[in-house]
């Protein structure tokens, strides 16, 4: 029989609800033994809906720690918190999920890194768009050189009037920023991942608030309070690899543009390009004549678990569930993630001061 991974969830709100605790309780390999919350209401719902029977909840992450059945602890809790809680998990003997940003700072990404490699635990980030169909079926044209050299990418993460409200999202000492840290880091991450580039050389930003102190918004989930609002609007960074690649990011959750694209990229390479505009789409030159190409991303589908399709979320779980058990490479690797952060916090010292950040100087 396969052996069963006992899990502790630490940090109970919209995530962990939205995505890891649902697929993580369709693995018949692993149980949910233990939840964690500063509310310990939160922790005791998720408990008595995901969990094993016995389940235990604490209101100190500590305390769950100590449980030394826990194989496996799912980090879900504010990005200010990340690389702390992460490092006393692996401390303790667990390996850990993280919850994308991997961290506020490049130095707590490192430090993350260091703690995985000093206690011989597995460490990956909840970058949970690489396991969509349009992304997979992407990554496998991208590493069989059908693109040739991708030498410009744009990475999108543009909403019109979408700005998360509950939670701790507008706040900038808990979560780093606002939509480049939040949705931003997808697009990018995805970006980088299929160019499979990870030496950034220079990054100039732009950072704006010019919506976050209006009211009657037409938020798509309703008025956010201004004096709450203390994050950006809107980020934009320009960022060139040591190999002479370009890139461009564009995030924001709200901007006045009918432009709307989340956790996709544009790829442009020597041989053909790609884009997740409408659908994928790979475009480029066949025997002389220009071609667009969209594969049927929709014929069949992944059956998994009692018949269902499996989800990006479902994929996640179930390959990170089976690195541990096989003691396998993560998809996430945290070196990548570390990159993400690294030029993420490179746009927002930027636009503090006006100057380019470079690298490795």
């Amino acid at each position: 029989m396969e052996r069963v991974v006992k899990v502790g969830i630490i940090g109970c709100g919209g995530i962990a609800n939205g995505k890891h605790m649902p697929s993580l309780k369709k693995l018949k390999n692993v149980e949910l033994v233990a939840f964690c919350d500063i509310i310990l209401e939160r922790a005791e719902k998720a408990a008595k809906q995901y969990g094993v029977e016995g389940a235990k909840v604490y209101a100190d992450y500590k305390e769950l720690l100590k449980d030394k059945e826990i194989e496996v602890v799912h980090i879900c809790t504010p990005n200010r918190s990340h690389s702390f809680i992460t490092i006393d998990s692996l401390e303790a003997g667990k390996n850990v999920m993280c919850e994308k940003p991997m961290a506020k700072t490049t130095k707590e990404a490192m430090d993350m890194i260091d703690a995985a490699k000093r206690t011989g635990k597995k460490l990956t980030i909840g970058y949970q768009n690489r396991y969509r169909p349009d992304s997979t079926y992407l990554k496998r044209a991208c590493e069989n050189q059908d693109l040739g050299e991708i030498y410009y990418a744009k990475a999108h993460a543009i909403r019109r009037r979408a700005v998360p409200t509950w939670g701790v999202f507008l706040n900038e000492e808990e979560q780093g920023g606002g939509p480049l840290i939040d949705i931003g880091t997808h697009a990018l991450d995805l970006t980088l991942w299929m160019m499979n580039n990870y030496k950034p050389k220079m990054v100039v930003g732009s950072v704006y608030k010019k919506l976050g102190n209006q009211t009657e918004t037409g938020n798509a989930w309703g008025d956010w309070n201004p004096d709450e609002y203390t994050v950006e609007d809107s980020a934009f960074g320009f960022i060139t690899m040591e190999d002479g690649a370009t890139i461009v990011l564009e995030s924001s959750w709200a901007l006045n543009s009918l432009e709307v694209d989340e956790a996709k990229t544009t790829l442009c390479g020597t041989k053909a390009g790609a884009d997740m505009k409408d659908g994928l789409r790979i475009n480029g030159v066949k025997y002389n004549k220009q071609y667009i190409e969209k594969p049927d991303l929709n014929a069949g589908g992944v059956a998994f678990y009692d018949g269902e399709t499996e989800t990006q979320a479902d994929r996640e779980a179930r390959l990170w569930i089976d690195a541990v058990i096989n003691d396998t490479e993560v998809v996430v690797k945290p070196e990548e993630a570390m990159v993400v952060t690294q030029i993420l916090e490179a746009i927002y010292k930027s636009a503090e001061t006006g100057k380019p950040v470079f690298f490795n100087e």
